[in-house]
């Protein structure tokens, strides 16, 4: 026995957002024995974009019930049969989450209208709900509303059961099918196909617009990895991957240079971590009036150039925190410590005392000026060589200002004269 499922919410998230209306279908495999729907008071402000995709506003949901006083009736509408939805997962945590709410533990083998569609009619450019069922002419009677679509949902399985001669829903519902973590756009086909090597790997939505960018030592691997286990956001990703790419880059450091690239020229929403533009930040040099070489941390503007950029505060930071342990700086002349007098580093003896003039401003500058010549001159080119892809072929990487420029792969059987070829050649 099944039970076709699907819901309304006020946003992407189980665990953060709720059901505002649920129905089920009840299907046997070969037609529709019951049926259920309800809305629900979601005991919160419902967003203005939500109502406008849904029709369901907060007057409507004012006087439904709360999920608590509907749980046990659906538990018992569920629990002896197959959990069916399109893009299953979605619902499935959605309503897991809210039976969690209120103490009970709901587990139940599940089935994808979307990977059935996939696999039993292949071919089609878009297996969203609308789009299948305006393929297979099947009528949505109020299209995003709870009800209306799982009625088509129920319409479209019974095509599905009625077209699987070769046994892929028996095959779906076995507990180690090892297909299970798949987006459901994405077949176990195109997982296989994905290269277990080093490389940077791109996720794309319906459109084809790149929403992830990522690197691996093993693409496959860590596409599995995404997306084993429970995660804040992997449910509003899975659902939006349709296609995935990738470029392999034979080495990680090349691997690691390029993801950063691709980041910020394509801002893909689903990154975080690197979704900061760049050189935010930076250290600033000045000279005080007793001949002291100073710095200090700040936003970067347009009217004075930094020594180094960084991505975040927290970053520069760091780096300056080191750099005074290292050739022993004093902290307040480095402004990390604000005081009127003697630095607070000077009475423990890490500090030499440039903040209480007890270290005279050339002995002090010295050390600044040896920390300096480590920093690379802003006009620095660099050419790194890094392994290829194969054996054959090495990766030539060219850096401008610190700043990756150009990168490609050359037959180990070339012969350059200079740098400047390579650089032409990459």
């Amino acid at each position: 026995m099944y039970a076709i499922v699907d819901i309304e919410t006020t946003g992407g998230y189980g665990r953060r957002h709720r059901i505002t209306e649920i129905a089920v279908v009840v299907h046997d495999g070969k037609q529709v024995l019951d049926t259920y729907q309800t809305l629900l008071n979601p005991d919160c402000e419902i967003p203005a974009f939500i109502t406008g995709l849904t029709g369901i506003d907060n007057e409507m949901v004012q006087g439904a019930p709360f999920f608590e006083e509907i749980g046990e009736e659906l538990y018992e509408l569920l629990k002896d049969k197959v959990f069916v939805a399109h893009n299953v997962n979605f619902d499935f945590n959605f309503i897991k989450s809210e039976f969690s709410r209120v103490g009970i533990n709901f587990e139940r083998p599940k089935l994808c209208t979307i990977r059935l569609s996939r696999k039993l009619i292949p071919g089609l450019p878009s297996y969203s709900l609308g789009s299948i069922c305006e393929y297979m002419d099947i009528e949505i009677h109020d299209r995003h509303r709870a009800f209306g679509d799982a009625e088509a949902t129920a319409i479209l399985f019974g095509i599905l059961v009625h077209r699987d001669d070769q046994g892929v829903i028996a095959q779906a519902m076995k507990r180690n099918s090892g297909e299970s973590f798949l987006p459901p756009h994405i077949s176990r086909e195109q997982f296989l196909e994905l290269p277990t090597s080093v490389g940077v790997y791109y996720f794309h939505d319906e459109h084809g617009k790149v929403i992830y960018v990522g690197k691996a030592l093993n693409i496959r691997n860590r596409f599995k990895g995404h997306f084993s286990g429970a995660g804040k956001g992997k449910q509003a990703m899975k659902s939006a991957i349709h296609h995935v790419s990738y470029t392999l880059t034979g080495s990680e450091f090349l691997a690691l240079l390029v993801e950063a690239l691709e980041i910020k020229k394509h801002w893909p929403r689903f990154n975080r971590a690197l979704k900061v533009k760049a050189g935010a930040w930076g250290l600033y040099q000045y000279q005080d009036g007793k001949g002291y070489m100073r710095f200090q941390v700040s936003k970067i503007n347009k009217f004075k150039k930094p020594l180094i950029t960084f991505r975040t505060h927290h970053d520069a930071w760091s780096y300056l925190l080191k750099k005074v342990e290292e050739f022993k700086l004093c902290p307040k002349l480095c402004g990390i410590q604000k005081t009127p007098g003697a630095c607070y580093d000077f009475e423990s003896g890490f500090c030499d005392g440039a903040c209480a003039e007890k270290e005279d401003s050339s002995s002090y500058n010295d050390k600044v000026l040896d920390w300096l010549g480590q920093i690379p001159l802003e006009n620095q080119r660099m050419l790194i060589k890094e392994k290829g892809r194969n054996p054959e072929e090495e990766a030539a990487i060219y850096f401008d200002q610190g700043i990756l420029k150009a990168y490609g792969f050359l037959d180990l059987k070339q012969e350059f004269q200079s740098d400047e070829e390579v650089v032409l050649q990459v």
